[in-house]
This record gives C-alpha cells, structure tokens and sequence, in this order.
C-alpha cells in the first residue's frame, strides 16, 4: 500500500481531514497530515482549523511531500482558499497529476484543481453550486466521483464514502472496516 499526505492550511475543514486520517489509519495505510505556512518556530506544526481547533499535523509541509503516493485537499474556509492561493502547492498537484499519481479533493479544496488547471475534460464534484466554479470539468453531483488518479467529493456529510474511496484507491479492501465502523447504519454501502 501508498502513502497519502494530508495538507492542512489554515481554516481547514475539521470534519473533513480528521475523518479522512481516522479512516485511512484504521484501514492500514501510511496517513500523515503535512502543516503549511507553518514558519520555523516551535509550535509550526499546530494548524487553526475552520472552528478554531488547534491540530498538530506531523509534518511541515516540504519536499518530502513528493515521496507520497496520494495528496488529500480537505474543503474548509478560507483553508481550501489558502490551499488554492499557495504556488508550492498548485505545483504539487499539477506534479502529481503529470506522474499518474492519486490527487483528491473534496469540498473547497476542490477549487485547487481548478487553479492548477488539470481537470479540464475530468468527472468531477464538489460542493453544492461548484459546476461553475470547475470550468472545463464535467460535473457530476455524485457524493464521490473517481476519474483516474482524480478522486472528488462534495463536502463534510460525504467525508466517509471519500475515505474509504481513497482507501481502496491505496490498495485496501475497506468491506470489513466499514463493517466494524458500523457504516451500514448510516446507509452506506
């Protein structure tokens, strides 16, 4: 199995990256959470999310970045904003797009794919009223859409499905930990 890196700007969405580590680890998979803009100082790692927690990821975003398998863009506000607005990272996605590797993106940070313009003629979602925000994609209203190494959702109630989406993306048979998660309860499949 890969290893995923979850990127953390600030205002990130809280529900959203938390669920996705949560799920990834149960499910085996080498998660950790990269920290940005996170300077040289002691507390750099500590990341203020969309609802005020502070969260220590476990890396200060950098290069070593690249030697994951998949990046996760959680939604958030202004995180999906402040992922969008960083070079470094639109760099990264427009890399990882170019090598085949796995790029995913729910919510507002669904809107970084289209600063780095590689969804151009991709099935996509995203949050409610996003078709307009994803030119040049081919928009679904799906609550998670996987188009190649392209995995989409649409925001905090579909944080699950994206999960255990990008589980499977990494190799893992996610039946019977959606089985002890008790996920069939909610309606899922």
């Amino acid at each position: 199995m890969g290893k995923v890196a979850v990127l953390m700007a600030e205002g990130y969405e809280e529900g959203e990256t938390l669920t996705i580590v949560d799920i990834l680890r149960r499910a085996g998979i080498e998660c950790s959470t990269f920290a940005l803009n996170a300077g040289d100082k002691e507390d750099a790692c500590f990341v203020k999310g969309m609802h005020g927690m502070m969260i220590k990821a476990d890396r200060i975003f950098s290069d070593e970045v690249k030697e994951y398998d998949m990046i996760v863009l959680p939604g958030g506000r202004p995180g999906g904003a402040n992922l969008r607005e960083d070079p470094a990272v639109i760099s990264l996605v427009k890399e990882f797009v170019a090598e085949g590797k796995y790029v995913a993106a729910m919510c507002s940070g669904t809107l970084v794919l289209a600063e780095a313009e590689v969804i151009r003629g991709r099935t996509v979602t995203g949050y409610t009223g996003y078709a307009e925000k994803l030119p040049g994609a081919v928009f679904k209203e799906d609550v998670v859409v996987a188009d190649g190494n392209l995995i989409t959702s649409q925001g905090p109630a579909t944080v699950y499905p994206f999960a255990y989406k990008l589980a499977e993306a990494m190799g893992s048979d996610v039946s019977v930990l959606k089985e002890r998660m008790l996920y069939h309860f909610a309606g899922g499949r």
